[in-house]
C-alpha cells in the first residue's frame, strides 16, 4: 500500500498549533500593545506608515512595551539584535530593512516568554526581494500595493520589482497597455518613495523581446514582430521602440538597477527576421540583441539584468530550460556582455542539490546569478503553500550553501490571476525567515506571520487545500490546480472528468468549506479566508455534479436526475453566484478593474452553462427531448501520468482547456 507523504508540519518537524485564540482574546492582551519611544530619523516615516496600517498595536499608554530602536549594528548584510527588559525592549540593527524584520517579530510575541526573550537574526543574503507580476490581467491598486510593501518590510524584504510588460504608460504609445491599466510615472513614484521609507529598493521588470504578445496584437506595433510574442531583433525601429519604453519604466525610480526580461522567446529568428535576413543562429541573435539593448540602459545609466533561460534552451535539444545534455558553446559564452546581470529562475525543484547545479551552470558563464525563486499564485486561485515551502526551502538551502547574495521570490500572474494576491504571504513570510537563518523553526515563522500580517498561519495553510486533495501521495511536490479545473470544467462535457480521482470530493470539499468559515473570525487578516471559503462550498456541489448525472442518465433513472437537479445544480446554482459577487468585491479591493471582464466573462459563462444544463433536464425529463448527447458522448484522459505530470498526483491545467474543447474561442 502506498502511504501519502506526511503533513506539512511533520515534514519541518514542528506541530502547527490546532487551537488559536479569537481575536478577542489576543488583542485584549495590553502586553502586545507597543509604544516607540527614541526613533533614529532613517525610521521616522516608515515606522509611521507601520503605525498607520496597524494603529490598534500601537498606543502611548502605562501598559504597552516600550521600543527603542538604536542604529549600531554591524555584519556583512544585515544584522538585528533585540535586548528586553522589563521596562523596553531596544533594537540594534545594521540596516532599516534589519529594524523593521525585528519590529515584524516582535508584533508576533505573545507569551511571556516571548516577551523576555532576547534575540539575534543575521540576514544571510544582501538582496532579499519579492517581485510582483503586475501584466498578467491583474494590476494591483497603489494602495494595496502600499499595504503589501509594509507587510513585506515586516518580514524583512528590502527589493521589491514590479514585472510589467506593457501597463505602465509610455507617452506618445497609447495602444502600449491599451485598456490594461497601466501605472502612472506619477503613481510608481509614489509606490517608490513609500516603499524607499520603509527601506525597500523598487525597480521595474519589463520585457525587451519576448512577451510582447498584449502589444503586438494591435496593428500600430505590426512592424516590429517576428513572432506572435516576439519583436523583431536587428531593426533600428525596434531599437527605437525599446529606448522610449526602457526610458519611460526607468523614470519613476530612485534605483538605477533595470530588469529587461527576454525570457522565453520561443521562435526567435523564424517569423519576419527570418523572411527578411535568412537564417542566423539563435545564440547569435540573441547576443547581437542584447549588446543592443545593454547599450541602451548604459546611455541611461542603468545596470541591467535579464532572464538567463534562452542561453540554456538554445543549448537544448529538446529546449527545456533544465535540460542537463544542454550545451552552450564557449564562443558564445564569451560573448554575454559582462555588464549584464542574469536571474537564475526556477519554481519547480524540491531537492537542494539541482538548484546548486543550476548556480554552477550560472558560474560557468562567467556570472554570479541572481536566484529567483517562486510562491506559486499563477493558475490558482489560492496559492499553492505546501509546494511552495518544499520548493523555498530547497533553493534557499542551496543559495546558503553556495553563498549567493542576491535573492528574490515570484509571484506570477498566468492564466489571468484568479488568485488573491495575500494568499501568498505566508510564502513570503517563509522565505525571509529562510533568508534570516540557517534552517527557520516553524513555530516561529507562525509568530513571525502573526505579527506582520495578522493572520492564522495554520487557517491560511489550510486554504491551500482547495487543490491539495487526500489523493495526492506527496502534496509537498504537486503543483495542481484541481480546484481551478474543477469549477471552470464544463458542467456538459465533462472535459477534466477523466483525470478526476474515482473517489468522491464532495466531503473533501465540505469539511474545508467548514473548517475555513470557522477561521474567518480568529485574527483580523483571517477574513480574506471568505474567499476559499465559498469556492470550498462551491466545490463540494460541483466536483461530484458531472459523474452523477452521466450514471443516472445511462441508467435511464430519471427520478434520480431530478433529485441530482434539484439538490445539486440548483444549490451549485446559487453559491456559484456568490462566489462570483465575491470574487469581484475582492477584485475591487485588490486590483485596477481593468481585467475583471476576463474573469467575469468565465463566471458568467460558467452561470449560462448551469443555467443550459437545467434547462436541458427539464426538457429530458418532460419527455421534450429524447436524449441528452453530452451525457452520451465518451470521455478519455488527454494528459498523460508520464510525462505531465507524476504518479499519485494531478495535472495543472487552464481555463481554455477545460471550458470546451473547441479551438473556438
Amino acid at each position: 500500500m502506498i502511504m501519502r507523504e506526511k503533513p506539512f508540519r511533520d515534514v519541518f518537524g514542528k506541530n502547527i498549533p490546532q487551537k488559536l485564540p479569537l481575536i478577542g482574546k489576543i488583542f485584549k492582551n495590553h502586553k502586545l500593545l507597543l509604544e516607540i519611544l527614541r526613533l533614529p530619523q532613517e525610521l521616522k516615516t516608515g515606522i509611521a506608515q507601520i503605525q498607520a496600517l496597524y494603529p490598534h498595536r500601537f498606543r502611548k499608554s502605562k501598559q504597552a512595551r516600550k521600543v527603542v530602536f538604536i542604529k549600531d549594528a554591524e555584519g556583512e548584510f544585515g544584522i538585528a539584535r533585540v535586548e528586553k527588559t522589563d521596562k523596553k525592549i531596544t533594537v540594534h540593527y545594521k540596516n532599516p530593512s534589519d529594524a523593521y524584520r525585528a519590529l515584524g517579530r516582535i508584533l508576533g510575541e505573545r507569551s511571556s516568554l516571548d516577551f523576555a526573550k532576547n534575540f539575534e537574526e543575521i540576514a544571510r543574503m544582501k538582496t532579499i526581494g519579492v517581485m510582483l507580476d503586475v501584466s498578467r490581467n491583474a494590476v494591483v491598486q497603489t494602495e494595496t500595493l502600499k499595504q503589501l510593501i509594509c507587510r513585506f518590510a515586516l518580514m524583512g524584504v528590502n527589493t521589491l520589482i514590479l514585472y510589467t510588460e506593457d501597463t505602465y504608460k509610455v507617452k506618445g504609445e497609447p495602444f502600449f497597455g491599451y485598456l490594461r491599466g497601466g501605472y502612472t510615472q506619477k503613481e510608481l513614484k509614489e509606490l517608490d518613495a513609500y516603499a524607499f521609507r520603509l527601506g525597500i529598493e523598487m525597480f521595474p521588470c519589463i520585457q525587451t523581446l519576448a512577451h510582447f504578445e498584449q502589444v503586438l496584437q494591435w496593428p500600430c506595433y505590426s512592424h516590429l514582430k517576428d513572432v506572435d510574442a516576439v519583436i523583431i531583433a536587428e531593426e533600428e525601429q525596434t531599437y527605437c521602440f525599446l529606448e522610449k519604453i526602457i526610458r519611460n519604466a526607468s523614470a519613476p525610480f530612485k534605483s538605477k538597477r533595470i530588469h529587461i526580461g527576454m525570457d522565453e522567446a520561443h521562435g526567435i529568428g523564424t517569423g519576419h527576421y527570418l523572411k527578411k535576413n535568412g537564417y542566423k543562429s539563435p545564440f547569435q541573435i540573441l547576443n547581437q540583441h542584447l549588446k543592443k539593448v545593454r547599450d541602451i540602459c548604459e546611455n541611461l545609466d542603468l545596470k541591467p539584468m535579464i532572464w538567463s533561460d534562452m542561453y540554456f534552451r538554445l543549448g537544448s535539444k529538446t529546449e527545456d530550460y533544465y535540460d542537463r545534455e544542454s550545451v552552450i558553446p564557449p564562443e558564445v559564452m564569451d560573448q554575454i556582455p559582462a555588464a549584464v546581470e542574469l536571474v537564475y529562475w526556477d519554481y519547480y525543484h524540491t531537492d537542494a542539490s539541482f538548484y546548486e547545479e543550476w548556480i554552477d551552470r550560472h558560474r560557468a558563464l562567467n556570472c554570479e546569478p541572481i536566484m529567483a525563486g517562486g510562491v506559486w499564485t499563477w493558475s490558482h486561485f489560492w496559492s499553492a503553500l505546501p509546494f511552495s515551502f518544499a520548493a523555498t526551502e530547497a533553493c534557499m538551502t542551496a543559495c546558503k550553501n553556495k553563498k549567493l547574495k542576491e535573492v528574490f521570490v515570484t509571484l506570477w500572474g498566468d492564466d489571468g490571476m484568479e488568485c488573491d494576491l495575500f494568499s501568498a504571504l505566508p510564502g513570503i513570510q517563509y522565505f525571509s525567515d529562510q533568508a534570516y537563518s540557517e534552517t527557520p523553526d516553524m513555530e516561529q515563522v507562525i509568530s513571525n506571520f502573526r505579527g506582520t500580517c495578522e493572520g492564522t498561519f495554520k487557517s491560511w495553510y489550510r486554504a491551500s487545500d482547495l487543490d491539495s486533495i487526500e489523493e495526492i501521495l506527496f502534496p509537498q511536490k504537486s503543483n495542481t490546480n484541481i480546484s481551478k479545473w474543477l469549477l471552470w470544467d464544463d458542467p456538459l462535457l465533462g472535459i477534466a472528468q477523466p483525470h478526476l480521482p474515482q473517489k468522491s470530493l464532495m466531503s473533501h470539499y465540505t469539511r474545508l468549506a467548514k473548517d475555513l468559515t470557522n477561521g474567518i473570525n480568529q485574527l483580523p487578516g483571517d477574513h480574506r479566508l471568505r474567499f476559499p471559503a465559498q469556492l470550498a462550498r462551491v466545490l463540494a456541489l460541483k466536483s461530484d455534479l458531472h459523474s452523477k448525472l452521466v450514471s443516472a442518465y445511462k441508467s435511464k433513472n430519471k427520478k434520480e436526475l431530478r433529485k441530482i437537479q434539484m439538490n445539486d445544480l440548483v444549490p451549485c446554482q446559487k453559491e456559484v453566484k456568490i462566489l462570483w459577487l465575491l470574487h469581484r468585491e475582492l477584485w475591487l479591493t485588490l486590483y485596477k478593474p481593468f481585467g475583471l471582464e476576463v474573469i467575469e466573462q468565465r463566471y458568467g459563462g460558467l452561470m449560462a452553462r448551469l443555467e443550459s444544463l437545467s434547462r436541458r433536464l427539464d426538457d429530458f425529463l418532460s419527455q421534450k427531448d429524447d436524449q441528452i448527447l453530452e451525457l452520451e458522448a465518451q470521455r478519455y484522459p488527454f494528459m498523460k501520468s508520464s510525462a505531465d505530470y507524476s504518479e499519485g498526483d494531478f495535472p495543472r491545467m487552464t481555463y481554455a482547456r477545460v471550458s470546451t474543447s473547441s479551438r473556438i474561442r
